[in-house]
C-alpha cells in the first residue's frame, strides 16, 4: 500500500481544502499557495506517486484528471483565454509532492514553461 501524502489525506478529508471536484477516481482543490488566479490540482483519489510510476491500469484515471480540468478551466471562466495544464515529474521536473497531481493554471498570461 502507498504510503499516505498530504494530497491523500485531502481526498479522505483529513486536512481541510477548498474541493472543486470530487468523484470516485479524482479530487481537485484549490492550491493553497497559487501562482494564477486560478490555481487547481487534479490528483488521482487513489495514490500514484509519479508519472513515471502509472500503469495501464492507470488510463481510465489520468484521462479523468485531464476531463475535470478542461471542465474546471469552464467553470472558472478561463477557457476561452487559455490555461496551463502541467505535472511535474520527480526532483528535476519540480515535483514537490510525490502523489501525482496536475496543476491547472489560468486567468492571467503565464509566460513560456521554461524560461529561455
Amino acid at each position: 500500500m502507498a504510503q499516505d501524502t498530504l494530497f491523500s489525506k485531502i481526498v479522505h478529508g483529513e486536512i481541510p481544502a477548498d474541493i472543486v471536484f470530487r468523484d470516485d477516481l479524482v479530487t481537485a482543490f484549490r492550491d493553497i499557495r497559487p501562482l494564477t488566479p486560478t490555481h487547481v490540482l487534479v490528483v488521482p483519489n487513489r495514490v500514484i506517486p509519479t508519472l513515471a510510476d502509472v500503469t495501464a491500469e492507470d488510463e481510465a484515471v489520468l484521462g479523468r484528471m485531464l476531463r475535470v480540468a478542461a471542465d474546471i478551466a469552464e467553470q472558472e471562466g478561463v477557457a476561452e483565454d487559455g490555461y496551463r495544464v502541467m505535472i511535474n515529474c520527480r526532483d528535476h521536473g519540480g515535483q514537490e509532492i510525490y502523489h501525482l497531481h496536475l496543476h491547472l493554471l489560468g486567468g492571467r498570461p503565464v509566460g513560456p514553461m521554461v524560461p529561455r
